[in-house]
Protein backbone atom coordinates (compact mmCIF):
# COMPACT_ATOMS: atom_id res chain seq x y z
CA UNK A 1 0.00 0.00 0.00
CA UNK A 2 1.10 3.07 -1.41
CA UNK A 3 0.92 6.26 1.12
CA UNK A 4 0.83 9.47 -1.03
CA UNK A 5 2.74 12.47 -0.18
CA UNK A 6 -0.46 14.68 1.11
CA UNK A 7 -0.96 12.14 4.32
CA UNK A 8 2.33 12.69 5.29
CA UNK A 9 3.09 16.70 5.53
CA UNK A 10 1.88 18.58 8.85
CA UNK A 11 -1.14 20.47 8.59
CA UNK A 12 -0.09 23.91 9.24
CA UNK A 13 -4.05 25.52 9.30
CA UNK A 14 -5.41 27.71 12.16
CA UNK A 15 -8.48 26.77 13.64
CA UNK A 16 -10.09 29.74 14.34
CA UNK A 17 -13.54 29.20 16.42
CA UNK A 18 -12.30 28.61 19.41
CA UNK A 19 -10.37 32.85 18.48
CA UNK A 20 -13.58 33.65 17.29
CA UNK A 21 -15.98 32.38 20.92
CA UNK A 22 -13.15 34.00 23.16
CA UNK A 23 -13.67 37.28 20.83
CA UNK A 24 -17.06 36.67 21.69
CA UNK A 25 -16.80 36.56 24.83
CA UNK A 26 -14.67 39.55 25.61
CA UNK A 27 -16.65 41.69 23.44
CA UNK A 28 -20.40 40.99 25.64
CA UNK A 29 -17.58 41.37 28.76
CA UNK A 30 -16.88 44.60 27.48
CA UNK A 31 -20.38 46.07 26.56
CA UNK A 32 -22.11 45.18 30.13
CA UNK A 33 -19.53 46.61 31.88
CA UNK A 34 -18.62 49.56 29.92
CA UNK A 35 -21.90 51.23 31.30
CA UNK A 36 -20.82 50.52 34.84
CA UNK A 37 -17.62 52.22 34.15
CA UNK A 38 -18.92 55.74 33.61
CA UNK A 39 -18.16 58.02 36.72
CA UNK A 40 -18.82 61.88 37.09
CA UNK A 41 -19.73 63.79 40.34
CA UNK A 42 -23.28 64.77 40.79
CA UNK A 43 -24.52 68.44 40.54
CA UNK A 44 -27.80 69.34 40.58
CA UNK A 45 -27.34 71.58 37.35
CA UNK A 46 -29.41 74.81 37.10
CA UNK A 47 -32.11 75.06 34.22
CA UNK A 48 -31.91 76.80 30.95
CA UNK A 49 -33.60 77.34 27.14
CA UNK A 50 -29.82 76.96 25.45
CA UNK A 51 -29.33 74.63 22.83
CA UNK A 52 -26.96 72.01 23.18
CA UNK A 53 -23.33 72.24 22.42
CA UNK A 54 -22.19 69.97 20.06
CA UNK A 55 -18.89 68.32 20.62
CA UNK A 56 -16.69 65.70 18.57
CA UNK A 57 -14.27 64.87 21.17
CA UNK A 58 -14.75 64.64 25.16
CA UNK A 59 -13.93 67.97 27.24
CA UNK A 60 -12.70 68.52 30.56
CA UNK A 61 -14.82 69.01 32.82
CA UNK A 62 -14.51 71.11 36.17
CA UNK A 63 -17.68 70.53 38.65
CA UNK A 64 -18.41 72.52 41.55
CA UNK A 65 -20.81 70.23 44.06
CA UNK A 66 -23.16 71.19 46.25
CA UNK A 67 -21.03 71.27 49.61
CA UNK A 68 -18.10 73.53 47.56
CA UNK A 69 -16.16 70.69 46.79
CA UNK A 70 -14.14 71.24 42.77
CA UNK A 71 -14.02 68.59 40.77
CA UNK A 72 -11.86 68.01 37.38
CA UNK A 73 -14.04 64.99 36.20
CA UNK A 74 -14.15 62.81 38.74
CA UNK A 75 -10.84 63.97 40.77
CA UNK A 76 -11.31 66.62 43.84
CA UNK A 77 -8.82 69.18 43.88
CA UNK A 78 -8.71 72.18 46.34
CA UNK A 79 -9.38 75.77 45.12
CA UNK A 80 -5.61 77.08 45.17
CA UNK A 81 -4.61 73.87 43.06
CA UNK A 82 -7.05 74.25 40.27
CA UNK A 83 -5.13 76.71 38.26
CA UNK A 84 -2.19 74.63 38.14
CA UNK A 85 -3.49 71.88 37.52
CA UNK A 86 -6.11 72.66 35.06
CA UNK A 87 -3.42 74.70 33.14
CA UNK A 88 -1.23 71.54 33.10
CA UNK A 89 -3.39 69.21 31.73
CA UNK A 90 -5.18 71.45 29.40
CA UNK A 91 -1.34 72.29 28.26
CA UNK A 92 -0.83 68.60 27.42
CA UNK A 93 -3.94 67.94 25.15
CA UNK A 94 -3.35 67.69 21.36
CA UNK A 95 -6.55 69.95 20.65
CA UNK A 96 -7.41 72.99 23.05
CA UNK A 97 -11.14 73.23 22.82
CA UNK A 98 -11.83 74.68 26.26
CA UNK A 99 -13.25 73.09 29.06
CA UNK A 100 -16.78 72.78 30.82
CA UNK A 101 -17.99 74.03 33.94
CA UNK A 102 -20.69 72.80 36.11
CA UNK A 103 -22.15 74.15 39.00
CA UNK A 104 -24.71 73.43 41.73
CA UNK A 105 -27.29 75.70 41.73
CA UNK A 106 -27.50 75.93 44.99
CA UNK A 107 -23.80 77.48 44.65
CA UNK A 108 -23.27 81.19 45.05
CA UNK A 109 -22.58 83.07 42.11
CA UNK A 110 -19.66 84.43 43.85
CA UNK A 111 -18.33 81.21 44.48
CA UNK A 112 -18.44 80.13 40.69
CA UNK A 113 -16.94 83.08 39.32
CA UNK A 114 -14.22 82.83 41.37
CA UNK A 115 -13.28 79.48 39.94
CA UNK A 116 -14.05 80.72 36.59
CA UNK A 117 -11.32 83.61 37.58
CA UNK A 118 -9.14 80.66 38.35
CA UNK A 119 -9.18 78.93 35.35
CA UNK A 120 -9.31 81.69 33.47
CA UNK A 121 -6.16 82.91 34.80
CA UNK A 122 -4.71 79.64 33.96
CA UNK A 123 -4.47 79.97 30.44
CA UNK A 124 -8.02 78.95 29.45
CA UNK A 125 -10.54 81.02 27.79
CA UNK A 126 -13.02 78.88 26.54
CA UNK A 127 -15.31 77.79 29.29
CA UNK A 128 -18.97 76.31 28.31
CA UNK A 129 -21.43 76.23 31.32
CA UNK A 130 -22.96 73.22 31.52
CA UNK A 131 -26.79 73.25 32.26
CA UNK A 132 -29.92 70.99 32.44
CA UNK A 133 -32.30 71.62 29.19
CA UNK A 134 -35.41 73.83 30.01
CA UNK A 135 -38.86 71.67 30.57
CA UNK A 136 -39.73 72.49 26.86
CA UNK A 137 -36.56 71.48 25.94
CA UNK A 138 -35.78 67.70 24.54
CA UNK A 139 -32.09 65.99 24.86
Amino acid sequence: MQMSSRDQGMVSEINVTPLVDVMLVLLIIFMVTAPMMMQGVDVDLPEADAPAIQSEQERLVVSIGADRKIFINEYVVELEALGPKIGAIYRNQRNHQGIFLRADKNIPYGFVMQVMGTIRQAGISEIGMVTEPGPGEAG
